[in-house]
C-alpha cells in the first residue's frame, strides 16, 4: 500500500470516530421515571414548574428547590445548587439537565422558556379591545 492510502484510510477512521461519539453524546429528553432507571447518569428533562406548591431559594446554601411535571404527569422534586433565575415563577417550561438522586433530581442546569412579551402586548390588546365593545 501507498503512504496516501494509508494516510487516507486513518482519516476517514477518524471521522467516522468523531461521528459517532457526537451521536452518542447527544443528550435525549426523558421523563424523571427513565432517568431514575439510571440514577446518577445525566439526563435532560423537560417540564413545567408546578406553582401549587413551594418554591424556596436558601441563599446562605445557594439553592432552590422546586417541583416540576414532566410530559407525562410525573411529578419531582427539583434541587438546583445555584440562584435563583429571573421570573422564574413566570416560566412555562423548564429544561433541566441532570441526574436522579432517591430524594427528586438534581438539576445542574436550567434553561427556561418564558411568555413571549409579544403574547403579552397581545392579550393586552385583546383585552382593550373586549372592554371598548361593551
Amino acid at each position: 500500500m501507498k503512504k496516501t492510502e494509508i494516510v487516507l484510510i486513518v482519516l476517514v477512521a477518524l471521522i467516522i470516530g468523531v461521528i459517532m461519539s457526537l451521536t452518542f453524546n447527544a443528550s435525549t429528553y426523558i421523563t424523571f421515571a427513565d432517568s431514575e432507571k439510571q440514577m446518577g447518569k445525566e439526563f435532560t428533562v423537560i417540564g413545567s414548574l408546578n406553582k401549587e406548591k413551594d418554591i424556596r431559594f436558601e441563599p446562605k446554601l445557594n439553592l432552590l428547590t422546586f417541583f416540576a411535571v414532566d410530559s407525562l404527569n410525573n411529578e419531582r422534586k427539583i434541587y438546583y445548587h445555584d440562584s435563583k433565575p429571573q421570573d422564574f415563577e413566570r416560566s412555562e417550561k423548564i429544561t433541566m439537565t441532570g441526574f436522579a438522586t432517591d430524594s427528586g433530581f438534581v438539576a445542574r442546569t436550567i434553561l427556561m422558556k418564558c411568555p413571549s412579551k409579544y403574547n403579552e402586548q397581545q392579550h393586552i390588546n385583546q383585552d382593550t379591545l373586549t372592554s371598548l365593545t361593551y
